[in-house]
């Protein structure tokens, strides 16, 4: 992470759970809160004009959920990375976050000092799931009709090097950095070899990949 502060939106229709994020944050030193929205409609009007490095995003709102609210902010190719914080546990919930791009999903029961490391994480350019979640998702992953490895699913030598990054949780930009490519040519990869395993999400991908370094 660089040493100017991570600019940080909040979108969460509780003020007290906003407050207390935003001290917890601000004493990290790390994060600088540019914006707070109590909803989902004033969230991505805020998210739009301020441009954020981060957004934190509830997923259970009143008047819009959070899903909707990443969704509209993905389809204008924000830069902003967005981490979903929240209290469900439900691997549909998590599962349709992540396809529909979320940089992170973490759950509010989370431990301040571990909430605050994830946010580090997630804003180094990694992609940050709660300890319980990656379980979840591995068990998901298991049901589903996969390859067994990347040589069945006819990865190409590219296509391993760049699965191997975002199992390391790498973002497009720090893969094309470490691979010495264009972040587009990443993205031409990282959507043919999702095709190829039959995933929807890199985070998906990473999960899948450390399950079968696991023999699992």
């Amino acid at each position: 992470m660089s040493d100017t502060p991570q600019r940080l939106v909040i979108v969460d229709d509780h003020p007290l759970f906003r407050r207390g994020v935003m001290q917890l944050v601000q004493m990290a030193g790390e994060f600088d809160v540019v914006g707070e929205a109590s909803s989902g409609r004033e969230g991505i009007a805020m998210v739009r004009g301020l441009e954020p490095d981060m957004v934190l995003l509830d997923l259970n709102m009143k008047d819009m959920s959070g899903l909707e609210v990443l969704k509209a902010i993905k389809s204008w190719d924000s830069d902003s990375r967005v981490v979903m914080l929240t209290v469900s546990d439900q691997a549909e919930d998590l599962i349709a976050a992540l396809r529909l791009g979320a940089d992170g999903y973490l759950l509010k029961e989370m431990d301040p000092e571990e909430l605050v490391g994830k946010l580090k994480e997630a804003a180094a350019g990694r992609i940050t799931l709660s300890e319980p979640l990656t379980r979840l998702l591995a068990h998901s992953l298991r049901e589903d009709h996969r390859p067994k490895d990347p040589d069945q699913a006819g990865l190409t030598d590219q296509e391993k090097r760049i699965l191997e990054q975002i199992a390391r949780g790498l973002s497009n930009k720090l893969i094309a950095r470490e691979l010495n490519i264009a972040e587009g040519t990443v993205k031409v990869h990282v959507k043919h070899l999702l095709r190829k395993l039959n995933l929807r999400s890199r985070v998906e991908a990473a999960v899948w990949t450390v399950e079968k370094k696991r023999g699992g």
